[in-house]
């Protein structure tokens, strides 16, 4: 007798198809079973060990974060209801560039100092992997969610360049090459940059172009944080179609907004460029989250010539007063290429996290507000808190648009990305809230997207993208990580005061086929496993 059925279900297939009822079986974590209006027919209908009535409840892939920062978080924190809540059943890890392999010692603490704001420092993690292969095999010790990994290009450049400003060699080129190659022959479903970030930055598109070349013989993706989310974001996008367009390579933008005053109103002039190209025979899809802060790192917000050489380099860069002193020009007067070209505008930036415990009275407040408190200028609080927590300060940065926002997601290419860092005090709601908000405050209440057309983006696009043969959709022989939520009341908890409150309405979430959230709790299982591209069509 089969595991499960699931009776009653409002289908939602993922496809994109008119929802219907239907009894849903499940055996050895895949459907095997679909019997469509069964209790209308009255025909015989399936059985199984256990069964579960979904009247009033959607069934429907589980989503696919295609943007996510849960690379240490899966590993300390298996659990992982921040996701699992939601009815995330696979995320995209190796973000922006920037993550923890391929490595070798030197690179690793490297690495693990610049990117703290967005996973912790790691003193709780055993860090038993260098490669790619062998940080997949750590997650499949036992994970809540499944996960892939994209190859990071600025870790890489890491690796075989270093921080420095500077071109490639052809020796270090090639060594580039082959560790792409290598993480993609472990598994790795494509490459990401993240080109406001150093040292992935300072790479020139010839480089890029040539590393892209290499994912497109593997069948993978190239998803770019590309140079400009502000001033000059068009041509920054222009300037991926074009790149990965001579490399032949599928192109997925990361966290494809258009932010800062400069761009109000722009989506339209973004989205016919992508059509421009879709219908030249380019293959584009793109991730967005439902919200109009970003999330980030103080740091990042510096010129990138301050950022050269490492974490050590840049504290030693804003300890000189003179070179200080430049850095707050080219922020606050130019337009630092780390704040995408546009002067930063200090009420903007809230300060979600610190490292330093001492620095926890100034979460919550813009560095304005932070530096009226001090009776100080905003510079010279940023600046403070960029030393004295080491670089660690997370920020949410208010900039963006909420009708760019909507315009984009109505793309026929767009896929959900959670863009969610889970740590700090409070962190972006984004990571606790993005698909429920979706479904509740997208469908629901503004009917920006219909139901069954959301689903597809969080579901069948993505596993479409990830080149996955058996998810994605509800289909017989498809692998049984699902969810159910009610279409009525399902919305985010996560709120910008209090952004780790679970979601609501999302009661049961199964992963292989096994309740990972059951009756809207966590369970004990652990059945998520690494999604590799020797997995893929």
């Amino acid at each position: 007798m089969e595991d499960l059925v699931i009776r009653d279900a409002d289908v939602v297939d993922g496809s994109g198809g008119a929802s219907y009822r239907a009894d849903v079986v499940v055996d050895g974590g895949r459907i095997v079973g679909i019997v469509k209006e069964a209790s209308a027919a009255g025909c015989q209908r399936p059985r199984a060990m256990r069964e579960l009535d979904a009247e009033g409840l959607v069934l429907s892939p589980g989503f696919i974060d295609m943007h996510a920062h849960s690379d240490l978080a899966l590993l300390r924190d298996p659990d992982h209801s921040a996701k699992a809540a939601q009815g995330v059943t696979l995320e995209v890890l190796g973000q922006d560039g920037l993550s923890y392999a391929p490595v070798d010692d030197r690179t690793l603490q490297e690495v693990r100092r610049a990117i703290t704001g967005w996973n912790g420092y790691g003193d709780d993690i055993d860090f038993d992997w260098r490669s790619v292969g062998d940080y997949l095999d750590r997650l499949d010790r036992g994970i809540a969610v499944n996960a892939a990994y994209l190859v990071p290009q600025g870790t890489v450049r890491a690796l075989a360049v270093g921080w420095e400003d500077r071109p490639a060699t052809p020796q270090e080129l090639d060594r580039m090459r082959r560790l792409v190659a290598e993480g993609l022959e472990q598994g790795a479903v494509g490459l990401s940059s993240g080109l406001t970030y150093t040292p992935g930055m300072y790479a020139p598109d010839a480089e890029l172009t040539e590393l892209c070349r290499v994912v497109a013989s593997y069948g993978g993706y190239y998803c770019p944080h590309h140079r400009s989310y502000g001033a000059g974001a068009l041509e920054a996008y222009a300037e991926m179609v074009a790149l990965t367009r001579e490399a032949g390579c599928p192109l997925h933008l990361a966290h494809a907004t258009m932010n800062f005053g400069v761009n109000e109103g722009r989506a339209p002039q973004l989205l016919a460029l992508l059509d421009t190209a879709l219908e030249a025979g380019a293959d584009i899809t793109l991730d967005t989250y439902p919200y109009t802060p970003g999330c980030t790192t103080l740091a990042a917000l510096l010129p990138s010539w301050a950022s050269e050489g490492g974490p050590e380099e840049v504290l030693a860069r804003l300890t000189d007063p003179a070179t200080a002193a430049r850095i707050r020009h080219d922020l606050e007067v130019t337009g630092s290429d780390g704040c995408h070209g546009v002067p930063v505008e200090w009420q903007t930036i809230e300060i979600s996290g610190v490292t330093d415990p001492a620095l926890g009275d100034l979460v919550g407040r813009t560095v304005r507000e932070a530096a009226a408190l001090r009776g100080e200028a905003p510079w010279d609080t940023a600046r403070r808190l960029l030393v004295g927590d080491r670089l660690g300060t997370t920020i949410l940065q208010h900039v963006g648009n909420e009708d760019n926002v909507r315009t984009i997601m109505r793309h026929r290419t767009h896929t959900g990305g959670s863009d969610g860092i889970l740590r700090g005090d409070k962190p972006h709601p984004r990571a606790y809230g993005t698909f429920p908000r979706y479904l509740g405050h997208y469908v629901r209440e503004l009917g920006i997207l219909s139901l069954e057309e959301c689903v597809a983006h969080l579901t069948s696009r993505p596993a479409a993208r990830l080149r996955l043969p058996d998810r994605g959709l509800v289909r017989e022989g498809y692998r049984a990580d699902l969810v159910l939520f009610d279409p009525e009341t399902v919305a985010p908890g996560a709120t910008f005061a209090e952004p780790r409150t679970r979601p609501t309405g999302i009661p049961h979430v199964l992963v292989d086929g096994r309740f990972v959230i059951e009756d809207g709790k966590r369970t004990d299982v652990l059945a998520g496993r690494s999604v590799r591209r020797t997995d893929v069509r």
